[in-house]
């Protein structure tokens, strides 16, 4: 796995990110408002953004795990679908993808 070494590295410091944005998310929707209709309805639209970034960044993380697990398993870098390499250009662009771009396409 050396060879993957900055992709790795990359995929912590994503995950580490993204953690850290989801806690902000989190904190946001615990917050409670009084405030007037108007500001409810503006205030109800913004939560329906924020639980829409929420479910964003829970999938990202999701994928980054998974691609933890790859690690840990030594089979980062291959194709789940067909089992051969991913493009190293492939995974500097998505590090977590666990298909070849013949497979994501197909």
């Amino acid at each position: 796995m050396d060879e993957y070494k900055e992709l790795i590295d990359k995929l912590m410091i994503r995950r580490d990110e993204l953690q850290e944005k989801l806690r902000k998310v989190e904190k946001s929707l615990r917050e409670t408002h009084d405030k007037d209709s108007e500001e409810q309805a503006v205030e109800r639209s913004h939560e329906e953004v924020v639980e829409v970034l929420e479910g964003s960044i829970r999938l990202e993380l999701e994928q980054i795990y998974e691609a933890f697990s790859r690690i840990e398993k030594d089979t980062y870098g291959l194709c789940v679908v067909c089992e051969k390499p991913i493009s190293v250009k492939r995974l500097e662009a998505l590090p977590y993808t666990d298909r070849c771009i013949d497979c994501a396409q197909g």
